[in-house]
Protein backbone atom coordinates (compact mmCIF):
# COMPACT_ATOMS: atom_id res chain seq x y z
CA UNK A 1 0.00 0.00 0.00
CA UNK A 2 1.28 3.45 -0.94
CA UNK A 3 1.44 5.85 2.00
CA UNK A 4 1.28 9.64 2.18
CA UNK A 5 2.57 11.22 5.38
CA UNK A 6 0.48 14.37 5.77
CA UNK A 7 2.55 15.90 8.58
CA UNK A 8 6.33 15.96 8.95
CA UNK A 9 9.01 18.54 9.74
CA UNK A 10 12.17 19.37 7.85
CA UNK A 11 13.27 22.58 9.52
CA UNK A 12 16.34 23.67 11.45
CA UNK A 13 14.55 23.81 14.81
CA UNK A 14 16.73 23.04 17.82
CA UNK A 15 13.97 21.17 19.69
CA UNK A 16 13.46 18.89 16.66
CA UNK A 17 17.18 18.18 16.47
CA UNK A 18 17.28 17.42 20.18
CA UNK A 19 14.27 15.08 19.94
CA UNK A 20 15.80 13.21 17.01
CA UNK A 21 19.07 12.79 18.88
CA UNK A 22 17.76 11.89 22.33
CA UNK A 23 14.18 10.58 22.06
CA UNK A 24 13.22 9.18 18.66
CA UNK A 25 16.76 8.33 17.48
CA UNK A 26 16.00 9.12 13.83
CA UNK A 27 18.53 10.47 11.36
CA UNK A 28 17.17 14.00 11.00
CA UNK A 29 18.89 14.84 7.71
CA UNK A 30 18.42 14.77 3.95
CA UNK A 31 19.86 11.26 3.64
CA UNK A 32 18.02 10.12 6.74
CA UNK A 33 14.57 11.12 5.56
CA UNK A 34 15.10 9.71 2.06
CA UNK A 35 16.12 6.31 3.42
CA UNK A 36 13.40 6.14 6.05
CA UNK A 37 10.65 7.15 3.64
CA UNK A 38 11.80 4.59 1.07
CA UNK A 39 11.99 1.80 3.65
CA UNK A 40 8.49 2.63 4.91
CA UNK A 41 6.98 2.88 1.39
CA UNK A 42 6.02 6.53 1.93
CA UNK A 43 5.61 7.99 -1.54
CA UNK A 44 5.12 11.59 -0.40
CA UNK A 45 5.45 13.63 2.78
CA UNK A 46 4.03 17.06 3.54
CA UNK A 47 6.31 19.27 5.59
CA UNK A 48 4.96 21.96 7.88
CA UNK A 49 6.81 25.21 7.22
CA UNK A 50 8.39 26.63 10.35
CA UNK A 51 11.56 28.55 11.12
CA UNK A 52 13.24 30.07 14.15
CA UNK A 53 15.77 32.83 14.70
CA UNK A 54 18.52 33.11 17.34
CA UNK A 55 16.49 35.87 18.99
CA UNK A 56 13.80 33.62 20.36
CA UNK A 57 13.61 30.07 19.04
CA UNK A 58 10.31 28.45 18.14
CA UNK A 59 7.68 29.71 18.71
CA UNK A 60 9.52 32.66 17.23
CA UNK A 61 7.73 35.98 16.96
CA UNK A 62 10.55 37.28 14.73
CA UNK A 63 10.25 34.63 11.98
CA UNK A 64 9.21 35.91 8.57
CA UNK A 65 5.93 34.92 6.96
CA UNK A 66 5.86 32.65 5.04
CA UNK A 67 7.93 30.10 6.95
CA UNK A 68 9.35 27.19 4.96
CA UNK A 69 11.62 24.16 5.25
CA UNK A 70 15.26 25.01 6.03
CA UNK A 71 16.91 21.90 7.51
CA UNK A 72 19.09 21.50 4.42
CA UNK A 73 19.61 23.23 1.11
CA UNK A 74 18.40 19.99 -0.45
CA UNK A 75 14.76 18.95 -0.04
CA UNK A 76 13.79 15.46 -1.23
CA UNK A 77 11.75 15.54 -4.44
CA UNK A 78 8.90 13.71 -2.71
CA UNK A 79 8.63 16.25 0.13
CA UNK A 80 6.27 19.18 -0.40
CA UNK A 81 5.16 21.69 2.21
CA UNK A 82 2.63 24.01 3.77
CA UNK A 83 3.73 27.64 4.09
CA UNK A 84 3.88 28.60 7.77
CA UNK A 85 2.31 31.75 9.21
CA UNK A 86 3.72 34.03 11.90
CA UNK A 87 0.74 36.21 12.90
CA UNK A 88 3.12 38.89 14.17
CA UNK A 89 4.31 39.29 10.57
CA UNK A 90 1.10 39.66 8.59
CA UNK A 91 1.29 43.16 7.15
CA UNK A 92 0.65 43.88 3.48
CA UNK A 93 4.21 42.93 2.51
CA UNK A 94 3.90 39.60 4.31
CA UNK A 95 0.59 38.89 2.60
CA UNK A 96 2.16 39.62 -0.77
CA UNK A 97 5.07 37.27 -0.01
CA UNK A 98 2.61 34.60 1.10
CA UNK A 99 0.58 34.89 -2.10
CA UNK A 100 3.71 34.47 -4.21
CA UNK A 101 4.85 31.50 -2.11
CA UNK A 102 1.63 29.52 -2.26
CA UNK A 103 1.62 29.64 -6.05
CA UNK A 104 4.77 27.49 -6.17
CA UNK A 105 4.01 23.91 -7.30
CA UNK A 106 5.49 22.33 -4.15
CA UNK A 107 3.52 24.51 -1.72
CA UNK A 108 0.36 22.51 -1.12
CA UNK A 109 -1.23 24.25 1.86
CA UNK A 110 -0.88 26.81 4.64
CA UNK A 111 0.01 26.09 8.28
CA UNK A 112 -1.22 28.11 11.28
CA UNK A 113 0.38 27.40 14.65
CA UNK A 114 -2.45 27.78 17.16
CA UNK A 115 -1.17 27.79 20.72
CA UNK A 116 2.40 28.53 19.75
CA UNK A 117 1.18 32.01 18.89
CA UNK A 118 -1.46 33.58 21.19
CA UNK A 119 -4.26 34.06 18.67
CA UNK A 120 -7.45 32.05 18.22
CA UNK A 121 -8.23 30.54 14.84
CA UNK A 122 -11.03 33.09 14.35
CA UNK A 123 -8.80 36.11 15.08
CA UNK A 124 -8.97 38.79 12.39
CA UNK A 125 -5.21 38.50 11.85
CA UNK A 126 -5.81 35.24 9.98
CA UNK A 127 -8.60 36.49 7.68
CA UNK A 128 -6.18 37.36 4.84
CA UNK A 129 -4.85 33.80 5.08
CA UNK A 130 -8.31 32.28 4.69
CA UNK A 131 -9.06 34.55 1.72
CA UNK A 132 -5.87 33.43 -0.03
CA UNK A 133 -6.64 29.80 0.79
CA UNK A 134 -10.04 30.14 -0.85
CA UNK A 135 -8.64 32.00 -3.86
CA UNK A 136 -6.02 29.32 -4.57
CA UNK A 137 -8.09 26.36 -3.29
CA UNK A 138 -5.53 25.36 -0.67
CA UNK A 139 -6.22 23.70 2.67
CA UNK A 140 -5.29 25.39 5.95
CA UNK A 141 -3.66 23.20 8.59
CA UNK A 142 -4.04 24.17 12.25
CA UNK A 143 -1.84 22.98 15.06
CA UNK A 144 -4.25 21.81 17.76
CA UNK A 145 -3.81 20.29 21.20
CA UNK A 146 -0.68 20.07 23.31
CA UNK A 147 2.21 22.31 22.28
CA UNK A 148 5.75 21.01 21.91
CA UNK A 149 7.01 24.01 23.89
CA UNK A 150 6.35 25.27 27.40
CA UNK A 151 6.03 28.74 25.92
CA UNK A 152 2.84 27.82 24.11
CA UNK A 153 -0.61 28.92 25.33
CA UNK A 154 -2.93 25.93 25.37
CA UNK A 155 -6.25 27.78 25.32
CA UNK A 156 -5.52 29.02 21.79
CA UNK A 157 -4.81 25.45 20.61
CA UNK A 158 -8.16 24.01 21.73
CA UNK A 159 -9.96 22.69 18.61
CA UNK A 160 -13.37 24.18 19.48
CA UNK A 161 -12.37 27.56 17.99
CA UNK A 162 -12.03 25.93 14.56
CA UNK A 163 -15.80 25.40 14.40
CA UNK A 164 -16.38 29.13 14.02
CA UNK A 165 -13.81 29.41 11.22
CA UNK A 166 -15.17 26.36 9.41
CA UNK A 167 -18.70 27.76 9.43
CA UNK A 168 -17.56 31.19 8.23
CA UNK A 169 -15.33 29.81 5.47
CA UNK A 170 -17.31 26.93 3.97
CA UNK A 171 -15.29 26.94 0.75
CA UNK A 172 -11.98 26.27 2.51
CA UNK A 173 -10.85 22.86 3.73
CA UNK A 174 -9.20 22.76 7.15
CA UNK A 175 -7.10 20.06 8.79
CA UNK A 176 -6.60 19.78 12.54
CA UNK A 177 -3.12 18.50 13.23
CA UNK A 178 -2.90 15.92 16.03
CA UNK A 179 -6.71 15.51 16.16
CA UNK A 180 -6.76 18.10 18.98
CA UNK A 181 -5.05 15.68 21.39
CA UNK A 182 -5.76 15.58 24.33
CA UNK A 183 -9.11 17.18 23.43
CA UNK A 184 -9.84 14.46 20.91
CA UNK A 185 -13.54 14.17 21.71
CA UNK A 186 -13.96 17.84 20.79
CA UNK A 187 -11.87 17.23 17.68
CA UNK A 188 -14.15 14.32 16.79
CA UNK A 189 -17.24 16.53 17.06
CA UNK A 190 -15.64 19.22 14.88
CA UNK A 191 -14.88 16.84 11.99
CA UNK A 192 -18.25 15.09 12.38
CA UNK A 193 -20.19 18.35 12.29
CA UNK A 194 -18.24 20.24 9.63
CA UNK A 195 -17.89 18.76 6.15
CA UNK A 196 -14.84 20.96 5.44
CA UNK A 197 -12.78 19.91 8.47
CA UNK A 198 -10.39 16.94 8.58
CA UNK A 199 -7.80 15.78 11.11
CA UNK A 200 -4.41 14.12 11.02
CA UNK A 201 -3.16 11.55 13.52
CA UNK A 202 0.39 12.83 13.80
CA UNK A 203 2.42 13.49 16.92
CA UNK A 204 0.31 11.39 19.28
CA UNK A 205 3.42 9.68 20.66
CA UNK A 206 6.99 10.98 20.79
CA UNK A 207 9.76 8.40 20.87
CA UNK A 208 10.92 5.11 19.44
CA UNK A 209 9.21 1.92 18.34
CA UNK A 210 9.23 0.81 21.98
CA UNK A 211 7.18 3.81 23.14
CA UNK A 212 4.79 3.42 20.22
CA UNK A 213 4.16 -0.24 21.01
CA UNK A 214 3.75 0.39 24.74
CA UNK A 215 1.18 3.14 24.10
CA UNK A 216 -1.34 0.52 23.00
CA UNK A 217 -1.16 -1.18 26.39
CA UNK A 218 -3.45 -0.15 29.26
CA UNK A 219 -5.74 2.88 29.14
CA UNK A 220 -3.35 5.47 27.68
CA UNK A 221 -5.13 5.65 24.31
CA UNK A 222 -8.71 5.14 25.54
CA UNK A 223 -9.60 8.81 25.05
CA UNK A 224 -8.41 8.61 21.44
CA UNK A 225 -10.20 5.32 20.73
CA UNK A 226 -13.41 6.81 22.16
CA UNK A 227 -13.05 9.86 19.91
CA UNK A 228 -12.39 7.79 16.78
CA UNK A 229 -15.56 5.78 17.33
CA UNK A 230 -17.58 8.86 18.34
CA UNK A 231 -16.63 10.79 15.20
CA UNK A 232 -17.62 7.91 12.89
CA UNK A 233 -15.50 9.76 10.34
CA UNK A 234 -12.57 7.52 9.47
CA UNK A 235 -12.72 8.83 5.91
CA UNK A 236 -11.80 12.29 7.27
CA UNK A 237 -8.62 11.20 9.05
CA UNK A 238 -5.13 11.45 7.56
CA UNK A 239 -1.98 9.57 8.47
CA UNK A 240 0.92 11.68 9.72
CA UNK A 241 3.96 11.04 11.90
CA UNK A 242 5.26 14.47 12.99
CA UNK A 243 8.70 13.12 12.01
CA UNK A 244 11.34 13.52 13.51
CA UNK A 245 9.31 13.14 16.71
CA UNK A 246 8.84 9.46 15.82
CA UNK A 247 10.23 7.12 13.13
CA UNK A 248 8.13 6.44 10.05
CA UNK A 249 7.70 2.65 9.96
CA UNK A 250 6.85 2.10 13.64
CA UNK A 251 4.37 4.98 13.54
CA UNK A 252 2.65 3.38 10.55
CA UNK A 253 2.16 0.22 12.61
CA UNK A 254 0.95 2.34 15.54
CA UNK A 255 -1.81 3.96 13.45
CA UNK A 256 -2.73 0.69 11.71
CA UNK A 257 -3.72 -0.71 15.10
CA UNK A 258 -6.01 2.26 15.77
CA UNK A 259 -7.88 2.25 12.45
CA UNK A 260 -10.13 -0.57 11.18
CA UNK A 261 -8.48 -2.21 8.16
CA UNK A 262 -11.35 -1.31 5.84
CA UNK A 263 -10.38 2.38 6.23
CA UNK A 264 -6.60 1.99 5.83
CA UNK A 265 -6.57 3.06 2.18
CA UNK A 266 -8.43 6.26 3.07
CA UNK A 267 -6.37 7.17 6.12
CA UNK A 268 -2.97 6.33 4.66
CA UNK A 269 -3.52 7.60 1.10
CA UNK A 270 -6.82 8.61 -0.48
CA UNK A 271 -7.97 11.30 1.94
CA UNK A 272 -4.67 13.16 1.61
CA UNK A 273 -5.27 13.40 -2.14
CA UNK A 274 -8.67 14.92 -1.42
CA UNK A 275 -7.47 17.45 1.16
CA UNK A 276 -4.25 18.39 -0.66
CA UNK A 277 -5.15 18.28 -4.39
CA UNK A 278 -1.86 19.95 -5.42
CA UNK A 279 0.11 16.85 -4.39
CA UNK A 280 -1.25 14.71 -7.24
CA UNK A 281 1.53 15.59 -9.76
CA UNK A 282 4.11 14.47 -7.18
CA UNK A 283 2.64 10.98 -6.84
CA UNK A 284 4.00 8.33 -9.17
CA UNK A 285 1.31 6.50 -11.13
CA UNK A 286 3.48 3.43 -11.65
Amino acid sequence: MKIIDAHIHYSSIESFKDTAKNLSFVDYSYEGIKKEMKDANIVLAIGMGVTETPQMGFPDYHAQTPMGLDLDLLIPENVVYCAGINPYDMDVSAQERLEIEIQKPNVVGIKIYLGYYPFYAYDEVYEPVYKLAEKYQLPVVFHTGDTYSERGFLKYAHPLAIDEVAVKHRDVNFMMAHFGDPWTLTGAEIIYKNSNVYADLSGLIVGTEKELEEAHEGIFLDHLRHALVFSHSYDKLLFGTDWPLAPFAPYINFVRKLIPEVYHEDVFYRTALKVFPKIKPFISTE
